[in-house]
Order: structure tokens, then sequence, then C-alpha cells
């Protein structure tokens, strides 16, 4: 392969537990096929466990790509089909994410996360979808603050050498 290119075959890597601040309903799992922005686009498989949900969010540092391999996806109360693609600018509040009965979506981004900094900033009640709002959002559309806690949980997580989170 030329230098700055990557091959990766996915069934080859083991996915492994991975944690996202505020998310419920059981074990996220991710395989990481690429974290090296030098060898082109950070590319994740997420597995999103049965019953799995992922708050409202933002990513300041770029854009994001989700594409549903397989499973049920709901994206802001909208049930997504299997094949849709849904991209996301750099600050734009997309979410919740929720399966009821689990999901595999390969995340494509612009953007490297640093020593387990996720870039990942809670944002629910302001990306509320049309009709009843998500349990847990924001009242009266307000912006819900950052949970520090779960981000340096994230962070430790990462940083650790059994885990094989962002680096």
């Amino acid at each position: 392969m030329p230098k700055g290119s990557l091959q990766v075959a996915a069934d080859q890597v083991e996915p492994t537990p991975f944690h996202i601040p505020g998310a419920t309903g059981g074990t996220f799992r991710i395989q990481i096929l690429n974290e090296k922005a030098a060898s082109g686009v950070v590319t994740t498989i997420v597995h999103i466990p049965p019953g799995g949900r992922i708050p409202a969010h933002r990513h300041q540092a770029g854009s994001e790509m989700h594409f549903l391999l397989d499973g049920d996806l709901t994206e802001a109360g909208t049930p997504v089909a299997t094949g849709t693609c849904l991209t996301h600018a750099a600050g734009v509040v997309h979410g919740p994410h929720a399966s009821k009965g689990g999901a595999r979506l390969l995340t494509v981004q612009s953007w490297q996360s640093q020593h387990g900094d996720f870039d990942f900033e809670p944002a629910e009640g302001e990306a509320e979808p049309e009709g009843e709002p998500e349990p847990g959002g924001g009242t009266d559309g307000e912006t819900q603050p950052v949970d520090q806690q779960a981000q340096e949980q994230a962070r430790a997580e990462a940083a650790s050498p059994d885990q094989r989170g962002y680096s």
C-alpha cells in the first residue's frame, strides 16, 4: 500500500466496549478501522445495543457521517432505513440516536479525537424530534450542561492500555 493508505477488513477487527457520555441501554461497542487522520478519514463501526440510546450531541472539530449497515435506527425521533447515509456538519446538533433491536453504523469523520477527548458535546433539548420530546431532554428547549464527570471517565477509559478507544 502507498504511504498514507490503509486497507482493513472489518471482520478482522474485534468490536470492543466503548463509553459514550450519556448513552443508555447496554454496552456500546466499536470497531476502529482507521484512527489515524494521516491515513485518511477516521472510520469506525459503532454497534448500538438493543434498547441503546445516544443523546443528542454535536462535534465541534469537524463533520461526521453515519451509514446504517444493519439493524434499526431512530434519528431524532424519525426511523431510518438500512442503507441510509446521515451527514452532520461540524457544530450541528444531531440525535438522539436510538435502536430497539440493535444497529451497526459505519461512521466516518474528518477529524480525530485526541488523548481520549471525544469532541462529544451533549446537547439534549436542542434538536428535539417533531412531536413528543425524547425522555431526559432539556426543559423548554434549554441546553443541558456537558457532563464533565462522564467526559473524564471516557478520557480515562480511552487512555487505558486495555481499551482501544480513540488515541
